[in-house]
C-alpha cells in the first residue's frame, strides 16, 4: 500500500511525500468512511480529520506493514465518534414507503450501477439499529471483505468479540430484511 521511504520522507517533514501519501490513501479512506456512515459529505469530512491526524501522529509508525492497520483504526474511530453523534441527533427513520422505494430501484438496476447516494441509503437502512461497533465489523467483513483477525487488529477487540458483533449485525439485518422484503 505505502511505502517504508515515503513514510520516512513524511515524517522528516517532506510535505510533497505527505502529499503523495494523502492521495494514495484517500480513495481507500473515503470507501471506508464511506460505507461504515453511508454519507458521502460525512465521509469526506472523516477523510481530511485523518488526514490531519495521520500527519500530527505519523512519526509514531515504524513500519509500511503496520501503516495500513493504523489507518484503518483512525478511520473506524472517527467513524465510531460520528456515529455516536448521530445517535444523539434525531436522523432519518425508514418507513414502508421507502424500503419499497429502495427495493424496487435495486431490482431495476445492477448494483455495480448505483450510484453513492443510493448505496448510501441501502447501506444506512441495513446497518441503521446496529451498534456503532457491529456496524464498523458488519462493513470491514461484509463489504471490505477482512477477515476477522485483521479486523481484530483495527478495531481492537478480540477475534471472539468481532466474531459475536458479526453474528448479531448479520442477525439483526437478517430479521429486517425478512421483515420488509418478504
Amino acid at each position: 500500500m505505502v511505502e517504508q521511504k515515503i513514510i520516512e520522507k513524511c515524517k522528516d517533514g517532506d510535505l510533497q511525500s505527505f502529499r503523495e501519501l494523502i492521495e494514495s490513501v484517500s480513495p481507500f479512506a473515503f470507501s471506508v468512511a464511506f460505507r461504515v456512515l453511508g454519507d458521502e459529505e460525512l465521509a469526506k469530512d472523516i477523510v481530511q480529520d485523518t488526514m490531519v491526524t495521520l500527519w500530527q501522529k505519523l512519526k509514531k509508525i515504524n513500519s509500511a506493514g503496520s501503516f495500513k492497520t493504523w489507518l484503518y483504526r483512525i478511520v473506524i474511530n472517527k467513524c465510531y465518534d460520528q456515529l455516536r453523534k448521530n445517535k444523539r441527533e434525531p436522523g432519518f427513520r425508514p418507513d414502508e414507503k421507502t424500503w419499497e422505494l429502495i427495493s424496487n430501484h435495486v431490482s431495476e438496476r445492477p448494483s455495480s450501477e448505483l450510484e453513492n447516494e443510493e448505496i448510501a441509503r441501502v447501506i444506512n437502512l441495513m446497518t441503521g439499529k446496529l451498534s456503532p461497533k457491529q456496524k464498523a465489523v458488519f462493513v470491514l467483513s461484509e463489504i471490505e471483505e477482512m477477515p476477522a483477525d485483521e479486523i481484530s487488529e483495527i478495531t481492537g477487540m478480540s477475534k471472539t468479540l468481532v466474531k459475536s458483533n458479526l453474528y448479531h449485525a448479520r442477525k439483526q439485518i437478517g430479521k429486517m430484511l425478512d421483515k420488509y422484503f418478504t
